[in-house]
């Protein structure tokens, strides 16, 4: 019996995606489950698994080609017997999604790499290696994405943007060109929170699997500040505010396709092991890009920590169509004042942009005042003061 291969129901946000690489030839069998090709979204890379056993007969659409929800790509016959025998390649090589994407996007065969990767896997560092051998003219003959010298040794190199990488351009742009951004900042001493981890971290994660980190607690002060601040936690919709009666809070992760933001649901209702583990989650996905669409979509309210690269101040971009978005920054000994006189404290700065559309600066302030206090001073945390 023929069966169809369609591509997922893509949500509302998304109008298309693009095939990446079929795992499959026409001929070879397929088993219930099997991936059969990465389909890319301006959101996330999805796998796109057999829905039965049988043999692929028929490829529609090929590798790189656009497609839409539901469009149909390929056939599988359930009662047909295999018509090639793929030979097994001289070594053993399995490609993750994200490394593979790496290669695809500097026209690089990944299957043909030699892995150095635990079993003969494909590596991130393998697929670098093959671009800078490209680059220098070791794999001979013309590559229309290398590099040229338009004068002396001065190399240039056009490359497309990925479709997340033109998503992230898009609704950067939009932020900015469509709400009226300002940032205020303030400082903060972690000293604090720092003591309360290292006390019970050891408990923590005997109790509960996981590591007790510092993101937990922002996304508790942050949630803490937008219950009494609700206008922070609004968004405009033309000349309407809507005011969320609830807390989905995103927290951006860097990960090798561009930064992601999933989001944490009803963060209110969460405790701090609760948020550690999707924190944790989010993070592992990301980096092989099995974050789904539906964990990318909504949020009221964004973190994002450029403190983790080394960053010290940066003022955050908007991810509309919320109102504000937090900005952590490294966390670092500074001189600081107490009582008259000048101690040493670990000091984070923290920023806040937000639409002044609909938030005042009083508003700003007083809400980055709350999360501050809500760092500084944990025990009201605990005593919901």
């Amino acid at each position: 019996m023929q069966i169809d291969v369609r591509v997922p129901q893509l949500s509302e946000s998304v109008s298309e995606a693009t095939l990446l690489t079929w795992h499959k030839q026409v001929g070879e069998a397929v088993s219930e489950g099997e991936n059969l090709i990465d389909i890319e979204t301006d959101k996330v890379v999805l796998e796109l698994p057999a829905s039965k056993s049988g043999v692929l007969t028929k490829i529609i659409k090929g590798d790189g080609e656009k497609v839409t929800g539901n469009e149909l790509i390929a056939q599988i016959d359930t009662e047909a017997a295999p018509q090639i025998t793929a030979p097994p390649p001289a070594v053993p090589s399995a490609v993750p999604p994200s490394v593979r994407k790496l290669a695809r996007e500097h026209e690089i065969d990944a299957g043909s790499l030699p892995g150095s990767g635990r079993g003969g896997r494909v590596t991130k560092e393998d697929v670098l290696n093959a671009m800078q051998q490209v680059s220098s003219g070791a794999t001979g003959g013309q590559d229309a994405r290398a590099p040229i010298a338009p004068s002396g040794n001065r190399p240039e190199q056009r490359v497309a943007m990925t479709r997340i990488r033109q998503r992230i351009a898009e609704r950067l742009l939009q932020s900015q060109q469509n709400a009226a951004i300002l940032t205020t900042f303030n400082e903060v001493n972690m000293q604090p929170v720092i003591d309360l981890r290292n006390k019970y971290k050891d408990a923590f994660e005997k109790k509960h699997g996981v590591k007790l980190g510092f993101t937990s607690f922002f996304v508790n002060a942050v949630v803490r500040a937008l219950q009494k601040f609700p206008i922070v936690n609004a968004s405009v919709d033309g000349t309407d505010i809507i005011y969320h009666g609830y807390f989905d809070i995103g927290v951006a992760i860097g990960s090798e396709r561009g930064l992601v933001v999933p989001i944490i649901r009803d963060a209110d209702k969460l405790s701090f092991a609760d948020i550690e583990k999707q924190i944790a989650d989010f993070a592992a996905r990301a980096q092989s890009g099995k974050l789904s669409m539906e964990e990318l979509s909504g949020g009221t309210f964004s973190i994002t920590n450029g403190g983790v690269f080394g960053s010290m101040l940066s003022t955050p971009i908007i991810n509309p169509p919320q109102s504000a978005i937090l900005g952590i920054h490294a966390t670092k000994d500074r001189p600081v004042a107490e009582n008259g006189q000048v101690v040493i404290r670990p000091i984070n700065y923290l920023a806040l942009s937000y639409d002044h559309r609909i938030i005042d600066g009083r508003e700003a302030v007083q809400f980055l005042v709350a999360i501050k206090e809500a760092l500084e001073y944990p025990g009201r945390v605990l005593l919901d003061l």
